[in-house]
């Protein structure tokens, strides 16, 4: 259950297949050249339990240098390609990397990172880069002797501050071992070898990494998108015959957005599992993916963290709409400010229990304030919720976002929810802005369709439509028009830097 199992069986299967250009990396090509860079980890003295970082676009290697990473024993932190040089700087440095990996595409913030003692550049060369292909090409092909498990330690995207690392321990295992969430995937999803999985977001987040790896690890091929393109995700769908896919909730409405003619064009029955998490989905946008795709889309609720993990199925969502899930990992609990237990029904932060533990590297501070107040190790991603009598969870919103006007509590993500489907709407945010009698205000902050419509007659419709479905007092009372939303490639919404904008 590894890349060099599968190459000795399957040398010349594709690996990764690259959307646009159609590169293709066979599984023989996976596992030698991790292979060689493993072993020139080793020669820079590299050890099981030290750190590598790299800064990679989706690129055809990228797999190839998680995979020498994790098959070395080391700490891997892959870090957003889109991050500017102050920003690469910290992460560098905050997770203690002694090998840095880039591209020459990404050549100009990377020369911000922090000296260490291997920095590699695929691609071409830099002031004070070794050539990727020169320095792996004089190692070995077979593994490094000390083979063993490796784990990623991933930073949170930034969307609350400043990215935290997260670290889990690490368990040196054989790369033999499948570990959890390989056997989470296999129980929930049933791939094999045979499985084509789709990966159309950003390879340095965490699920799609994650993902891509567990489905190598069981020879299945990975079909990965360079960016993401609603037409074309669905002509690849056709083109390779995908079985699996992982996405998020932007990427339905893009799709639903789209022309009929188009919409209907492609073959999709190939797929038989669509899987979403990142972002709550807006019930109406998974009623019409189910009526579109038939009953494949399952959805889970988890974080970088890993800390719980809950999943709902298409049948069960549909007499459960609006659930993410009951729990499979952990236990969930909905806490008051207190700490104290709420009932099922009640609004309160959620928090996880008997779950794998981790810590935000190098920040004790971090991590403790992510622990229940009551002291017994629970911890939460930051969520508010409530658990219906059945068990199952229903997302809220995010507590730092929650809108406090006139004392009372507003989630904004009811309104998003039902702005997010109107057939003028390309994307939206809903916050707090300051109010000098309520305190706050609710605002939407709206990316349109057609720019030419926006102006006050698209703000009336808007607030009426939000009106006549959800309580006048949860709907805007104003809208601002923008040409874009700051919104991370994998569907997250940076709406601190929108808040920051109203409450300078």
């Amino acid at each position: 259950m590894y890349p060099g199992a599968i190459a000795a069986v399957s040398p010349d299967k594709p690996a990764v297949i690259m959307a646009g250009s159609g590169e293709v990396v066979t599984y023989r090509k996976l596992d030698e050249e991790s292979n060689r860079l493993a072993h020139l980890f080793r020669a820079a003295g590299l050890r099981p339990g030290d750190h590598v970082a790299f800064m990679l676009e989706n690129h055809p290697l990228f797999l190839v240098v998680a995979w020498a990473a994790h098959r070395s024993g080391l700490y891997y932190t892959a870090i957003s390609s889109r991050l500017q040089a102050e920003e690469l700087a910290y992460i560098v440095e905050n997770c203690g990397a002694r090998a840095f990996i880039t591209s020459a595409r990404l050549a100009e913030v990377a020369a911000a990172a922090p000296e260490v003692e291997l920095r590699l550049m695929i691609d071409g060369v830099a002031d004070g880069f070794t050539s990727y292909e020169e320095a792996v090409a004089a190692q070995p092909t077979t593994p490094i002797e000390d083979e063993c498990q490796g784990a990623d330690m991933l930073y949170s995207s930034g969307t609350t501050g400043r990215p935290k690392g997260v670290k889990p321990p690490l368990s040196k295992a054989p790369m033999t071992e499948p570990g959890v969430l390989l056997q989470l995937i296999q129980f929930l999803f049933a791939p094999s070898a045979d499985s084509v999985y789709l990966s159309p977001a950003p390879l340095y987040h965490a699920a799609p990494l994650r993902y891509s790896m567990c489905f190598q690890k069981l020879g299945a091929t990975v079909v990965v998108m360079e960016r993401f393109d609603p037409e074309q995700y669905l002509a690849l769908v056709e083109r390779y015959r995908v079985t699996h896919s992982q996405l998020v909730p932007t990427m339905f409405i893009k799709m639903l957005k789209l022309p009929e003619e188009v919409r209907t064009k492609y073959d999709l029955s190939s797929l038989r599992c669509a899987i979403h998490a990142a972002a709550p989905c807006p019930v109406p946008v998974k009623e019409r993916m189910i009526e579109w795709w038939g009953p494949i889309v399952h959805e889970y609720y988890a974080g970088t963290e890993g800390n719980g993990f809950l999943y709902v199925g298409p049948q069960e969502w549909l007499a459960h709409k609006g659930t993410v899930g009951r729990p499979l990992l952990g236990k969930v609990h909905i806490l008051d400010e207190e700490g104290n237990e709420l009932p099922p029904g009640e609004h309160g932060t959620v928090y996880f229990s008997d779950g794998p533990r981790f810590e935000y590297h190098g920040d004790p501070g971090k991590t403790r304030a992510v622990q229940d107040p009551q002291g017994r190790g629970w911890t939460t991603l930051g969520d508010i919720g409530y658990l219906d009598e059945e068990g199952y969870l229903y997302l809220t919103d995010r507590r730092s976002y929650m809108i406090i006007s006139g004392g009372v509590n507003i989630y904004p993500q009811e309104a998003e929810n039902v702005l997010a489907v109107h057939p003028k709407v390309a994307d939206v945010a809903v916050l707090g802005v300051p109010d000098e009698e309520m305190g706050e205000q609710v605002k939407a902050v709206v990316q349109p369709v057609d720019p030419a419509e926006a102006g006050p007659a698209l703000e009336a419709e808007l607030i009426e439509y939000c009106r006549s479905r959800l309580a006048h007092y949860k709907c805007p009372r104003s809208v601002d028009f923008r040409a874009e939303l700051p919104r991370h490639p994998t569907g997250k919404l940076y709406k601190r830097l929108l808040r920051e904008e109203y409450w300078k």
